[in-house]
């Protein structure tokens, strides 16, 4: 059920940016179609936009500028869209979308099981929610900042 409504958000999202590219090219002069050769499955951000590093690594350094201690969450982003990592307690894997104007698109989440004790489990929870209601990114140095509607989520870059 939920592939089911991913696919339909995804379709929906190809179709809004797709009539808001021709709309843009229309009113530039310039032709709607891509001038250069692109990967259809993997989104191409705007002459302006920054490119979010596909196959990077990131360690989670702060939730709302509260430092997190310990076994730090994580996140990976593959070629295929496949997020993973580490979220205070359990791993999980979803899909993760980098959209047009640097926003982010991320799909309900598959998560491990475990039980951790409250203070982790807390943790987890909020960084889960910053991470799932994700709405832009921006890249700076060594630097991921993902902001949301729970708050801004800092990473910093994992060799």
């Amino acid at each position: 059920m939920n592939a089911l409504r991913l696919a339909t958000i995804l379709a929906a999202l190809a179709t809004t940016v797709s009539v808001a590219h021709a709309q843009s090219a229309a009113t530039l002069g310039r032709p709607a179609g891509p001038t250069r050769q692109v990967d259809p499955k993997v989104p191409q951000p705007l002459e302006r936009d920054q490119i979010f590093p596909l196959g990077s690594a990131w360690t989670a350094v702060s939730l709302n500028g509260k430092p997190f201690g310990g076994e730090r969450p994580s996140f990976k982003l593959d070629t295929q869209l496949r997020a993973t990592g580490f979220a205070g307690c359990n791993t999980y894997s979803t899909t993760a979308y980098p959209l047009r104007d640097q926003g982010l698109a991320v799909a309900p989440f598959a998560l491990t099981k475990k039980s951790c004790d409250k203070a982790a489990m807390g943790i987890e929870q909020a960084f889960l929610m910053a991470l799932r209601t994700a709405g832009k990114w921006d890249i700076k140095g060594q630097t991921l900042t993902i902001k949301s509607q729970s708050g801004e989520l800092r990473f910093e870059r994992v060799l």
